[in-house]
């Protein structure tokens, strides 16, 4: 623990990872909350996963866009106003929700609240970027917010699971208005470690792996950076797992009798993956992040394969506490390549490209599995799960050289 705590000693470091942490603890309550409030009012495990995955591509795509926002105004001058539009939208979503409106009023707020939600986790790594004093350091950093992500999504999905029915339908989503409020707040208001903003390069040759002067406005977009379109593919086969998980995780319990459980089940998981990031950033690896990478992703992949003959809650939140030991080190090894891969004047914006890609996988991942349980049974959910982590393998395993080829460029030139 004699990393972490070193790193919180850090100037700012300990009230901005904070404030973060609240900041985005509500994006854990969101996948299940939507699909609690939309599943038992409507009936309907297809209409959950698409209003689910309404929110998060919108989401994804606008974290992308407002990352490069921020990386050119700065984080709160576009991210407060944003954040506050995005709680507004959320609690339109829960009036309709509990009035119990036609099911196409859903999606209207669902997207709007995603498409300004933007990417804490985004924010604070790169606020991280600019305190931390080395790449060991930058390492711990990485692992300790993944670690903080996996913390959320251990006590997030339970409460959020407890209110819904507990409380009503709907109180699954009120906990994120709160919290994105007051966290946003907070987290945009500590403006000693806010990075500064700083003048675009038309493009970095170094970087870009050699462009020419022509193709500088090709180099613009950060997916025409050599390896960072093969680090966004594997993001979105994880988030496909994830999202998979989510909702499958749901119906199963359902099925089971206890739905009340789904919370605990993925609170189980989430607690493997936040005991495996925090031993994973505790070590100094020797071995390169792109073969972590490789080897994470296979890991987690042969993991899911168990949830296939799961037949009862205990048994299921068993084996997904073991497949979570690989996801905070999958997500950090992410994080990890992609900051390795682009300039660091678009740090912001090169984070939220592992965080875009991942919303957009759990869309789909959270759409296919509702579709499937609805035509077929929950079991077919979970077959959709473990297909989507053996694709993220092997995109990883045959992308590993050029992504490692790639970084070693970029670093050479830094």
């Amino acid at each position: 623990m004699r990393p972490y705590l070193d790193l919180l000693k850090l100037p700012g470091a300990a009230a901005f990872c904070a404030a973060a942490l609240v900041a985005r603890a509500g994006g854990a309550m969101m996948g299940i909350g939507t699909i609690m409030m939309v599943s038992t009012e409507y009936k309907n495990y297809g209409l959950a996963g698409a209003v689910s995955a309404a929110n998060v591509v919108a989401w994804a795509i606008g974290a992308a866009v407002l990352s490069n926002l921020v990386d050119r105004h700065g984080q709160r001058r576009v991210m407060l106003p944003a954040a506050l539009t995005s709680a507004g939208s959320l609690a339109v979503l829960v009036v309709l929700g509990t009035l119990h409106t036609p099911a196409w009023t859903l999606f209207a707020p669902a997207v709007i609240s995603g498409a300004t939600g933007g990417a804490p986790g985004a924010m604070v790594r790169a606020r991280w970027n600019l305190v931390v004093e080395n790449a060991r350091q930058l390492h711990t950093a990485f692992s300790l917010e993944s670690t903080l992500d996996e913390l959320c999504f251990v006590v997030g999905p339970v409460a959020a699971t407890f209110l819904a029915t507990q409380v009503m339908p709907s109180a699954g989503l009120i906990a994120p208005v709160i919290l994105g409020v007051l966290g946003s707040l907070w987290f945009y208001s500590l403006r000693s470690s806010e990075p500064p903003v700083t003048k675009r390069r038309a493009a970095d040759a170094a970087v870009s792996g050699g462009l020419d002067s022509d193709s500088k406005r090709t180099a613009d977009l950060l997916l025409a950076l050599p390896g960072v379109a093969a680090v966004a593919a594997v993001a979105a086969m994880v988030g496909a797992l994830f999202g998979a998980c989510d909702v499958t995780v749901v119906a199963a319990t359902d099925a089971w009798g206890a739905k009340g459980l789904s919370g605990v089940v993925l609170g189980a998981i989430s607690l493997g993956s936040a005991v495996g990031g925090l031993t994973y950033g505790s070590r100094n690896w020797v071995s390169s992040v792109a073969r972590r990478w490789v080897i994470c992703l296979a890991l987690l992949s042969i993991a899911c394969v168990g949830v296939l003959f799961a037949s009862n809650p205990l048994a299921l939140a068993l084996v997904g506490l073991a497949a979570g030991l690989a996801v905070a080190p999958t997500m950090i090894n992410l994080n990890s390549l992609m900051q390795s891969l682009v300039p660091t004047d678009r740090l912001t914006e090169g984070l939220a490209w592992v965080a875009t890609p991942l919303g957009i996988g759990v869309s789909i991942g959270a759409s296919v599995a509702g579709q499937l349980i609805d035509r077929v049974g929950y079991q077919a959910g979970f077959v959709a799960m473990t297909v989507a982590g053996f694709i993220g393998t092997a995109l990883a395993l045959a992308w590993a050289r050029p992504v490692s080829q790639a970084a070693r460029v970029v670093a050479a030139h830094r």
